[in-house]
């Protein structure tokens, strides 16, 4: 029975000699097809600008920031803002990008290339206690014109610039205006609440809880004024009932002689002494009190009665005269503290009723200072801000606060970023070698002729007595030498091929050497 005959080495050799035209030629067009796929791709260009993100040039302390958002937050708010579709086909049209496509495309074709080919990186660092902080961003465009690149480039950073200026001047201003609109809705609130206020006190102007004291006194005043009208009362009634018996007592004509002589002579006494009591009680009272005006009485009866003696003759005596003058005099004061002491208690039920009333009027008093003092403080605080907001707004206008600054403009690209040229010549010597070898492979197993005497013996399983070299002809020979010298000019040509791109897409040639020499020197 026959083994499973495993390939040795110089199989493996002899596989490659006999395959030799076929691994060159694969080799050879593998690596041409690599360096035309390098050559030929279109190259593309990077122009970029870095835009720096400088902090606020006055004090936080001094002056707040109006916006406190993250630098990339707003980055990224301004990214969108400058890539819609009106900026972007502006951009398009006035430098006429994506016109020289195989195929005719589309606006929003070209707007989607324009975004693809547009980039935004940020560049942050570590700062103490905030941890990576944005400080500065680039923005590019991709191009496979330098010239158009670096003028695209530029005109993005531009818009960038713009577009942060006024975003950030539009947010003070939406922010004032906001602060100062509800700070007049607050100031149009304090009014209503101040004159509510204000009918309210001077609707309870009698019943304020601040006066409440001055209420208590009044009270206690007032009843001691009652106090001393109930005791002028009092002895004016005791005066009544006595100035009656006198009276009565002269119209029955019980006084005396002595009597009647000395009220003759004590007649003018008596109306000296009480026009001098008159004139004392005009230094403590006014007219109207009670015992200024019974005095007052008094002397008119006297006056009235000197008269009646003097200029005729009368039924009725002086005595008489003199004691109905006094009782009509009593019954006036106690008419009149009557009067007085119904006034008195009107001033105290008065007074009574408005302290009674002041819990009410303080409680609803209470409430409407409270809404007014909260309305008060929001209108302060409102009006304060907006005093801020105002500030941030004229930073912003004269550009002190926080701000994009162009740090490197775009400059004209010296080397496409892309393609890598190397690498892709570099993957062409890669699958050279491991396509041919897959090619080989492939070859072989669907070609399944028998090579050398052991695989011979292997298939036949009998052992081989002996073996009859190939003999070349001479066309054979001839043929092989041909072979030989095309392969010898292709690999001239491929190694010329190889130093050429060394040339143009690594080093110079005789920089090479030279820094090759310099090494071993």
């Amino acid at each position: 029975m026959a083994s499973e005959y495993e390939m040795s080495v110089n199989d493996y050799i002899g596989i490659i000699k006999h395959r030799a035209v076929l691994v060159s030629v694969c080799i050879t067009v593998i690596l041409g097809l690599s360096v035309l796929v390098a050559m030929s791709i279109p190259p593309v260009y990077e122009s970029s600008g870095t835009i720096l993100v400088e902090s606020q040039q006055i004090s936080p302390d001094l002056v707040a920031a109006n916006n406190n958002t993250f630098a990339d937050e707003r980055i990224e708010v301004i990214r969108q803002r400058v890539m819609t579709r009106e900026h972007l086909e502006a951009i398009i049209d006035k430098y006429n990008l994506f016109s020289s496509e195989i195929r005719r495309l589309s606006v929003t074709e070209k707007i989607d290339e324009m975004r693809n080919a547009i980039t935004v990186s940020l560049v942050s660092a570590a700062v103490k206690g905030r941890g990576e902080v944005t400080i500065a961003f680039r923005v590019g465009f991709e191009h496979n014109q330098p010239e158009v690149a670096t003028q695209v480039a530029n005109e993005l950073v531009t818009l960038f610039l713009d577009e942060n200026i006024k975003q950030r001047t539009e947010r003070a201003s939406e922010t004032t205006e906001f602060l100062t609109q509800e700070a007049d809705k607050l100031r149009v609130e304090l009014e209503i609440l101040e004159n509510r206020l204000a009918d309210f006190k001077q609707a309870h102007s009698n019943a304020l809880p601040e006066h409440q004291e001055l209420r208590m006194n009044m009270l206690s005043r007032a009843e001691t004024e009652l106090k001393e009208v109930d005791r002028d009362y009092k002895a004016a009634r005791e005066e009544l009932r006595f100035n009656e018996l006198e009276v009565k007592a002269a119209s029955a004509g019980v006084a005396s002689k002595a009597g009647a002589s000395g009220s003759a002579a004590s007649q003018p006494q008596d109306l000296d002494s009480l026009k001098a009591e008159y004139t004392r009680l005009l230094s403590l009272y006014t007219e109207a009190h009670p015992d200024v005006r019974a005095v007052k009485r008094k002397i008119a009866a006297l006056e009235a009665a000197r008269g009646a003696g003097n200029g005729a003759v009368t039924s009725v005596s002086l005595d008489i005269a003199k004691a109905q003058a006094r009782v009509a005099a009593s019954e006036a004061s106690i008419k009149s503290l009557a009067d007085q002491k119904q006034q008195v208690l009107a001033k105290i039920d008065a007074y009574e009723a408005q302290i009674l009333e002041t819990p009410q009027v303080e409680r609803g008093l209470v409430t409407l200072t409270r809404d007014h003092d909260n309305a008060r403080k929001k209108y302060e605080e409102i009006r304060t801000k907006e005093m801020g907001a105002k500030i941030s707004e004229s930073l912003e206008q004269e550009n002190k606060a926080e701000r994009f600054v162009l740090l490197e403009a775009p400059l004209m690209p010296e080397k496409p970023v892309r393609p890598n040229r190397k690498k892709v010549v570099a993957m062409g010597f890669v699958l050279a070698p491991v396509g041919t070898g897959a090619l080989v492979m492939l070859l072989e197993l669907l070609n399944q002729r028998v090579r050398g005497v052991e695989a011979l013996a292997s298939v036949l399983g009998r052992r081989v007595l002996g073996t009859i070299p190939y003999i070349h002809t001479r066309a054979e020979l001839a043929r092989r030498k041909r072979l030989q010298a095309l392969i010898l000019l292709g690999g001239v040509l491929l190694i010329a091929g190889l130093l050429v791109l060394v040339h143009f897409l690594y080093m110079p040639l005789d920089l090479l050497v030279y820094k090759a020499l310099s090494r071993f020197a």
